[in-house]
């Protein structure tokens, strides 16, 4: 049966089970989907580890089912618990389990690490099967003509829309210090003297080679870990900021008394994931402070042991000037803490982050830029994560300067995607 609210058809006949297996809370994706799904008129159903979850606090489950399990049960038992909540639940169902359709490990505790191939493989999978008609293509342009919107795709083809959702990532959006721009001209480039750690996916270029990442957060902690383990002859890190380099706590070092979020166990960060709203109604000063000093630098807990003694670190100084030599190798000038000096490598590698300007949109025509009221560093959007402009809606980074810094990370969209889907649909369904 089709819905006048989406542009696809939903089968409401088929009831969907969410279930949580082992030691951790079933939250982000888990009730990002029995929302979604909820919202769509799809009969819901949960497996929890008790009634206290955030998946069993929800509205949209017609049934949430206590049933605590460690992870480390027999296959049979398992099936047999199924079998069961089944029979209770009294009508078919779909189980939906990408690692059992990949034939891939299971990640049932906060101690599996997923490799980015698999996060990548797992973000195609649900794509092919949520939203099967995606077409690859390029927006060229997005200009407003009337009470529409007429797009320009690099394919030739030319259409209009009521409404726009700009959710285009961080393309265009990396950062470079205007030190490190200054020595490059004609811009940062993986085989260059400067480039910025967006650049590459493969960094056994530089196996040999002395280089220098200039951050602390976990691009530049990860990228230099990558670095050495792809053959660099010397790595090093700069740091900027007075603190040393910084990892997470590891889950059994999480404070227990202190709600979850995806982040770890805080009750600022909780507040930020699962009640963002609240945060539009901070000063602009506040909000842009809070987007840039809320999940600072830091490395990843599991990324310690893998950083220590293999990556070097300059940590307090901050970089006055880039310069290239005549044969092509990059010195980085320091200054700090009443000392100077310099550092030369075969490569600068910049893991500096990415900064919201509207301006780097340059899809978006010269009207809707003069038109987009800002402020704390993005557009203004209201709760639905519509623009000051009646038709653009904006979500990812971009919504981070109204709905604060999670926004700026996948687990966002759990917060974002059905408050933008139930505004677009209500206004122009």
């Amino acid at each position: 049966m089709a819905s006048s609210a989406v542009p696809f058809a939903v089968d409401r006949s088929v009831s969907a089970l969410v279930v949580k297996i082992g030691h951790y809370s079933l939250h982000h994706g888990g009730v990002g989907a029995i929302r979604s799904l909820g919202r769509l008129g799809v009969p819901m159903y949960a497996v929890t580890e008790d009634r206290w979850t955030p998946a069993a606090l929800s509205r949209y489950p017609a049934r949430a089912v206590v049933w605590p399990t460690t992870g480390s049960e027999r296959p049979e038992r398992l099936v047999e618990g199924l079998l069961r909540i089944g029979r209770a639940i009294g009508r078919p169902a779909v189980l939906l389990d990408f690692c059992h359709a990949m034939g891939g490990p299971r990640y049932e505790s906060d101690w599996g690490l997923i490799p980015v191939e698999t996060f990548s493989a797992y973000g195609l999978w649900f794509q092919e099967r949520l939203v099967p008609e995606l077409e690859r293509v390029r927006v060229v342009s997005v200009d407003r003509r009337g009470g529409r919107f007429e797009l320009k795709l690099d394919s030739g083809e030319q259409f209009t829309a009521r409404a726009v959702v700009v959710a285009s990532g961080l393309s265009g959006l990396a950062h470079l210090p205007h030190e490190l721009a200054a020595a490059v001209p004609d811009g940062p480039a993986p085989g260059g003297p400067v480039s910025h750690s967006s650049h590459h996916r493969d960094l056994g270029r530089f196996q040999g080679r002395e280089v220098v990442v200039v951050g602390a957060g976990q691009s530049a902690l990860e990228s230099a870990v990558l670095l050495a383990e792809a053959g660099a002859a010397a790595v090093r890190v700069v740091a900027r900021g007075p603190r040393a380099v910084a990892f997470g706590s590891p889950p059994d070092h999480q404070p227990r008394l202190r709600p979850e979020s995806p982040f770890g166990r805080a009750w600022s960060l909780y507040a930020l994931s699962y009640h963002a709203v609240g945060f539009r109604r901070l000063p602009a000063p506040a909000r842009e402070y809070l987007v840039r000093r809320v999940l600072g630098p830091k490395g990843a807990w599991w990324l310690r042991d893998r950083f220590a003694g293999r990556v070097r670190v300059t940590q307090g100084r901050r970089i006055s000037r880039v310069t290239v030599r005549a044969d092509g190798r990059p010195v980085v000038g320091l200054h700090g803490g009443g000392r100077v000096g310099e550092l030369a490598a075969d490569h600068v590698m910049a893991a500096t982050g990415y900064r919201m300007s509207v301006a780097a949109l340059d899809f978006l025509g010269p009207g809707l830029h003069s038109e987009l009221v800002t402020g704390a560093g993005g557009p203004w959007l209201d709760a639905g994560y519509g623009s000051s402009v009646p038709g653009p809606y904006f979500t990812g980074l971009p919504a981070a300067a109204s709905f604060g810094p999670v926004m700026r990370f996948v687990c966002g969209t759990e917060y974002a995607s059905p408050r933008l889907a139930k505004a677009v649909a209500t206004t122009h369904g």
